[in-house]
């Protein structure tokens, strides 16, 4: 992964793992251990959900750069819709708190977007190629 994917990434993980910490601590006060399992367990699959979109994103726009933004689209859309599928497959689960995880999910994938769209509006990102020159006078 080159160093301004990587570092993308870093500035999203970031502010979503800690979000998710903060959504934790306030879960466990108000709903105790439980509710901390639950918003450990929803930041963790926001992060791998929203990861693995950036890292498969980054993939096309270099092998074909005219799907670009209609992959991207698609993507955002299939994340949005597999979150809300785990926050209806563990809505009456006794494993961790149901609410706190859906609230950590949705505050935690606001977050990783605002800070991803945050991320690459300071990157500076080549818009065209640059041709190589082949001067041999």
């Amino acid at each position: 992964m080159p160093s301004n994917d990587a570092r993308m990434l870093l500035h999203t993980v970031v502010p979503t793992a800690a979000v998710g910490a903060v959504a934790a601590v306030i879960s466990a006060v108000v709903a105790g251990g439980d509710g901390a399992l639950g918003a450990v367990v929803a930041t963790l699959v926001v992060i791998l959900f929203m990861g693995i979109g950036i890292v498969v994103l980054q993939r096309t726009a270099r092998k074909l750069p005219h799907l670009f933004q209609a992959m991207g689209l698609m993507l955002y859309t299939a994340q949005l819709l597999l979150l809300f599928v785990f926050v209806a497959a563990f809505k009456d689960t006794t494993l961790f708190n149901p609410r706190a995880f859906a609230a950590t999910i949705v505050v935690a994938s606001l977050t990783w977007i605002a800070a991803q769209a945050v991320a690459h509006s300071k990157a500076k990102i080549l818009y065209v190629e640059p041709e190589k020159s082949d001067r041999s006078s």
